[in-house]
């Protein structure tokens, strides 16, 4: 498609970006079946092709956005199928994010909404103010709007919090570094426990990354630039000081944003190479676990691949393949590829889709009659847990249990 964009606004590296991608869309539409809210509510302004549009027209006129605009691409997952099935290979990603950041710098939110966001990029980015949070989420209740349902959020992560050891280190012929990240840390520590028996059977040590705390990718989704290149800064110097051959995190998430985290430097010519060496180390945890035991039980597993998994790491297959491998039977969750509606925090900005998307994923899972769901993202796994829904839990448990260690994962109830 044809832009307008001047010479001096395209020496802005992201913006340079961004008009490259708009140059590439030839709205044929393809991606709009993708798309989960254009699915969801039928509006040509939640899909892929007309946030382009509406993208394209803000960005070149370098002003404020209109409130029509903010509220479309608010409602944007950022779940990327739409990249995923673009013929022309639109890089959609760039396209919206720099659209937040315009959005974040330009538009004068609602008090309310101000404050909802602000909570999410200081609160849920810390894992003890989220312990903190979790402690009072009770009382949250009587909130109004959307601080409601994210009192309501914590009040339902407070039931799957436990305490759990450190990662286990054993002797290993490979050193990789463990993200400590922010909402899993408080929500469900057991996972990054059970990651690391998994990896230390496959001669794997996972090293606690000591100096480094959220990777960002929740404030990045937010617009919140600045604030997701200070998490990045502090990740990059910890694994530099750490010796680890490699840096991982168990989010599939979080997972993505790390390797994708040279293009928050673009602009930053002391910050690029030392962000695309990161990237380059950051490894998801099933680039490296292959099947060795067999489960104790042939369980029947869906298989939720988050949408991180599917279109940006390119990993669900594997994940497919490795429980298949353990032993399990693995079934394919019908319209697997649209987002459940957790996407972060968009489960709080935007409940009523979110939730309307998760009865969705729910319901095709229920067709399956699953013993137990497996999935590689805490906010997948939170977010679908529940009221009607069967046991959920990552899918580290699984091939931990398989490997012969931790507990049977259906008593995880």
């Amino acid at each position: 498609m044809r832009t307008n964009f001047t010479p001096s606004q395209l020496t802005d590296p992201h913006l340079a970006e961004a008009e490259r991608s708009l140059r590439t869309c030839v709205h044929c539409g393809i991606c709009t079946a993708t798309c989960p809210t254009y699915v969801l509510l039928g509006d040509e302004r939640d899909g892929p092709r007309g946030r382009i549009v509406m993208i394209q027209h803000m960005l070149e006129e370098n002003a404020t956005p209109t409130a029509e605009t903010v509220l479309h691409i608010d409602r944007c997952l950022s779940c990327l199928a739409c990249r995923t099935a673009c013929p022309s290979s639109v890089d959609y990603a760039r396209l919206v994010d720099t659209a937040r950041v315009h959005i974040q710098t330009r538009y004068r939110r609602p008090i309310g909404d101000r404050l909802l966001r602000w909570l999410i990029a200081k609160v849920m980015t810390r894992p003890g103010l989220v312990r903190i949070g979790l402690a009072l989420a009770p009382l949250g209740r009587v909130l109004p709007g959307r601080l409601s349902a994210m009192a309501r959020l914590g009040a339902k992560a407070k039931r799957r919090a436990a305490a759990a050891p450190p990662p286990m280190v054993g002797a290993a012929h490979r050193r990789i570094a463990l993200m400590p990240g922010c909402v899993q840390a408080a929500l469900a520590p057991g996972i990054d426990e059970a990651m690391a028996r998994v990896l230390a059977r496959r001669d794997i040590a996972l090293v606690p990354l000591a100096g480094a705390g959220c990777c960002g990718s929740l404030v990045h989704h937010l617009g919140r630039g600045e604030e997701a290149r200070a998490f990045a800064r502090r990740a990059i110097r910890a694994f530099e000081a750490s010796g680890c051959d490699g840096v991982l995190i168990t989010a599939t998430g979080c997972s993505a944003h790390l390797k994708d985290l040279a293009h928050l430097f673009v602009d930053e010519p002391a910050w690029a190479p030392r962000a695309a060496s990161f990237a380059a180390k950051a490894l998801d945890p099933l680039e490296l676990v292959e099947a060795r035991g067999t489960a104790p039980r042939r369980l029947r597993v869906a298989w939720q691949a988050p949408c991180s998994l599917q279109n940006a790491l390119k990993l669900a297959d594997k994940g497919r393949k490795l429980l298949a491998g353990c032993g399990y039977e693995v079934a394919d969750i019908p319209e697997g590829h649209l987002c459940c509606g957790s996407a972060g925090s968009y489960s709080i900005l935007q409940p009523e889709i979110a939730d309307a998307l998760r009865a969705r994923k729910l319901g095709n899972i229920a067709g399956l009659a699953p013993d137990i769901v497996a999935t590689a993202n805490i906010g997948c796994l939170h977010h679908l847990s529940g009221p009607g829904a069967p046991p959920i839990v990552h899918w580290a448990e699984l091939v931990d249990w398989a490997d012969g260690g931790g507990a049977e994962p259906c008593r995880l109830r």
